[in-house]
């Protein structure tokens, strides 16, 4: 199955964070498609360093229940701690989008509860996967243009 995860960080050095996590992903899954990575602003809770965010499309034999649990495993081992809602992160990997899959409920929302929101999501999302540009283009312009190109995700040594 094909899931389609959005990755975020904003403490330590957060470029190679998401790039680690992107080499760890390959033992629950295979990575088909990067996206760039972004700089963009705090979202949710203002007072905190900027985030650096990318999508990644990951072909999976995971059912989204035990992906999410892979995930969440993957952020403990990267060094996420709970915190503040919104808060400063080590790491943050979300399922964005799972085949189609329309769930919702209190352990999992598929497609993310607040993915047409945000252009710190949608804006890498649609760089890999060009049926969410739409959801993008429907975005406040100020939105979309906060979210700054800074790199390729697969260079080495920083964006």
């Amino acid at each position: 199955m094909r899931a389609l995860l959005g990755l975020g960080a904003n403490l330590g050095d957060p470029a190679a964070t998401l790039r680690e996590a992107k080499t760890r992903l390959d033992a629950i899954g295979r990575v088909t498609a990067v996206s760039s990575l972004y700089r963009t602003p705090p979202w949710g809770v203002a007072d905190q360093p900027p985030f650096v965010n990318a999508a990644l499309a990951l072909e999976t034999a995971l059912d989204p229940d035990a992906l999410l649990a892979a995930l969440k495993a993957l952020e403990r081992a990267l060094g996420r701690v709970a915190s503040v809602r919104w808060g400063p992160r080590a790491i943050d990997i979300d399922i964005l989008d799972y085949e189609g899959v329309r769930r919702d409920d209190p352990a999992l929302t598929i497609p993310h509860a607040r993915l047409f929101e945000r252009a710190f999501v949608l804006v890498p999302l649609a760089e890999i996967e060009p049926s969410f540009a739409a959801a993008r283009d429907a975005l406040p312009p100020a939105d979309v243009s906060a979210v700054e190109r800074i790199g390729s995700f697969e260079r080495e040594g920083g964006p």
